[in-house]
């Protein structure tokens, strides 16, 4: 562990209280449109209505008491699927290399696994997202399947989504 993800703490995120600072955080992102599929004219509002998906836990990261990331996991669908985890994450830019999202990630997994989830996935990752899908690379996610030109990218224009894939009993 980097001495960044040594100050990184990760706590649930308090409904109402906390969404003024999770919109800090989700703002750049969104109004940028190259990785989510939120709405970028959605305001405050669709933002968070993006960020809480039915059945989502929200949690935030701070570093050294400072807020800078956010997270949700939830079940990737009901019933039959719903012993598979579905996560997202989204730190400030200025905390970027600072370990953030890398603690995001190994939260939710931890957690995912209390949960008893038997394996994560990511349902649409954005082919251009090279920085996230390196991170998840080394974490044991893998790509099971590729959309191609799903994504409208405001710059790249259509370009290929994934699907990412990891199973929680390998014990990483």
């Amino acid at each position: 562990m980097s001495d960044a993800n040594a100050r990184v703490v990760i706590r649930p995120a308090r409904p109402g209280e906390d969404d003024a600072a999770i919109w800090d955080i989700l703002r750049p992102a969104v109004e940028a449109g190259d990785v989510f599929c939120a709405p970028r004219d959605g305001g405050m509002a669709g933002a968070l209505a993006y960020w809480r998906p039915p059945g989502a836990t929200n949690f935030l990261a701070e570093l050294d008491g400072d807020i800078v990331g956010t997270s949700y996991l939830r079940a990737n669908q009901a019933g039959g699927g719903s012993h598979v985890a579905n996560a997202g994450y989204c730190t400030r830019p200025d905390v970027a290399g600072r370990g953030v999202a890398q603690a995001l990630l190994r939260h939710s997994l931890d957690e995912a696994r209390a949960r008893g989830f038997r394996a994560m996935q990511y349902n649409f990752v954005v082919a251009t997202n090279r920085r996230a899908i390196e991170t998840w690379l080394r974490a044991g996610f893998r790509v099971v399947g590729e959309l191609p030109g799903a994504f409208r990218h405001p710059v790249e224009g259509h370009v290929d989504a994934y699907v990412m894939w990891k199973d929680l009993a390998d014990g990483d």
